[in-house]
């Protein structure tokens, strides 16, 4: 079921026109109060999601849980970045951390690759989607993916960098985390094309959906773009900057992307504050700039709350890709409630069916903390245990359910992995920028981002 959703939606976050206008330069965020203690707890229990339910033998992450679910190399590559944190904020030591990563990447480095159906885990250095959380063999028949490789790859470069020590260990982690990256042939997910295809399948060849911004396919782009062995054109970063939509949406002006994961994955590991390509030169302003006014028109749409969604308020709000009432058959005579589906709001994209998200403020924490702590803090005080519990918070809430028994609001049971890595991840960007810091010092994210054009600030340093 959630693997069908997500492969239906991938069209759908294809955009197709760029508008061009001019506006003032940035503004910094506000400073916020400090709610330390909340801080702590938000930031150590999500931490526990990826430390206490990775795969003991294989360091894989889970798509989900408490439900039982298959792999997510998405989730994987966040979980491996998730460590590094869990270093820094002495959770865990860095001995710890670093034998899990090398039990991942080890195990990831092993496992079989080829053009058949099943019996493998990827293919021209790419994974599928999903794995098996035992085996880590393809699941089923998903998609062999471009973006969650991309973002396994991230978290991967994250730990090469970070792990710069001497011992056998460490440097292992270095060896094995650039021969996965060299390996992944991204001239080749290009199809002959301009843009980058999002998938493969042995059974029927590439997907016809292709990589197009603006969305969360930049970090692709730029990995693509850094490598070594596989580069692709500085073209196609051009291809994908013509087809993005500039225009002003509740009162921002920004690229337009409906999902806020669109506006955050990217920015997990790169620091786009100060540094602009061509596009954005012209805009006078970053990407960071323009996932701030994109958490902002976000927060706006929901508290004009045109369609009457019962909770929306400014500091209960966000709508993102996650999990929905839909999945477990909840129904409303006057709503359409969906399961997993990418809800978001912009100018020319709208999914909602009054589903919030709290990674949708969490992961935006860094670019908009005086809005998005706020609303962390309140969706705990008000719900409780409900939507914040043993790994923090739970992937979604609906309260626009109406039961029989009076009882009002639909509360998720699981959480996600690929929901909490920017929870975590962007938390402590916005703390203490490590994880941007640690990726400064990557050789192929430096490349990336100048084979792009990108140019300023910490690049030139």
């Amino acid at each position: 079921m959630i693997n069908a959703s997500r492969r239906l939606i991938l069209a759908a976050w294809i955009l197709v026109v760029c508008c061009c206008t001019t506006f003032a330069q940035q503004k910094a965020p506000a400073k916020v109060p400090l709610p330390k203690a909340f801080l702590d707890s938000l930031s150590r229990q999500t931490f526990d999601f990826f430390w206490d339910l990775a795969g003991k033998d294989n360091g894989q992450q889970p798509d989900r849980w408490p439900s039982e679910s298959f792999s997510s190399i998405a989730a994987t590559g966040f979980g491996l970045t998730s460590y590094i944190v869990g270093v820094e904020r002495k959770y865990i030591t860095r001995e710890q951390a670093a034998t899990r990563v090398l039990t991942t990447l080890k195990f990831m480095q092993a496992l079989p690759k080829g053009d058949a159906t099943a019996g493998v885990a990827g293919y021209k250095g790419f994974f599928y989607h999903f794995l098996d959380m035992k085996t880590g063999l393809r699941f089923q028949q998903v998609e062999l993916s471009t973006i969650d490789t991309g973002l396994l790859m991230a978290g991967i470069l994250s730990t090469q960098s970070y792990f710069d020590g001497a011992s056998a260990t460490e440097k292992e982690i270095r060896d094995i985390a650039e021969a996965l990256y060299l390996a992944v042939e991204w001239d080749w997910a290009m199809n002959k094309k301009n843009v980058m295809s999002m998938g493969w399948h042995p059974e029927h060849g590439f997907l016809d959906a292709t990589w197009r911004g603006y969305n969360e396919g930049m970090i692709l782009y730029i990995l693509a773009l850094g490598s070594p062995t596989h580069s692709i054109s500085p073209d196609s970063w051009k291809a994908w900057t013509d087809s993005y939509q500039w225009t002003k949406y509740q009162g921002q002006e920004f690229v337009n992307f409906g999902p806020l994961f669109g506006h955050q994955y990217s920015h997990m590991f790169i620091d786009f504050k100060g540094i602009s390509d061509d596009y954005m030169k012209t805009k006078g302003i970053d990407y960071f700039e323009n996932s701030r006014r994109a958490t902002y028109a976000n927060r706006s749409y929901c508290v004009v709350n045109a369609a009457g969604f019962k909770g929306y308020e400014k500091s209960i709000w966000g709508l993102t890709a996650c999990d929905g009432p839909g999945n477990d058959g909840k129904r409303n005579p006057n709503v359409s409630f969906q399961g997993y589906n990418a809800r978001g709001a912009s100018q020319f994209y709208l999914q909602d069916d009054g589903t919030i998200a709290p990674t949708a403020a969490g992961g935006s924490l860094a670019f908009a903390p005086e809005i998005c702590i706020p609303a962390l803090q309140e969706m705990k005080k008000r719900f409780g245990t409900k939507l914040y519990d043993k790994y923090g918070f739970k992937d979604a809430f609906n309260l626009s359910i109406d039961y029989a028994d009076g009882t009002q609001g639909w509360f998720d049971k699981d959480y996600l992995g690929i929901d909490q890595g920017p929870i975590l991840i962007q938390l402590e960007n916005w703390r203490s920028q490590v994880i941007w810091n640690v990726m400064k010092k990557n050789k192929h994210i430096r490349d990336g981002l100048k084979k792009a054009g990108f140019a300023g600030g910490w690049l030139e340093q």
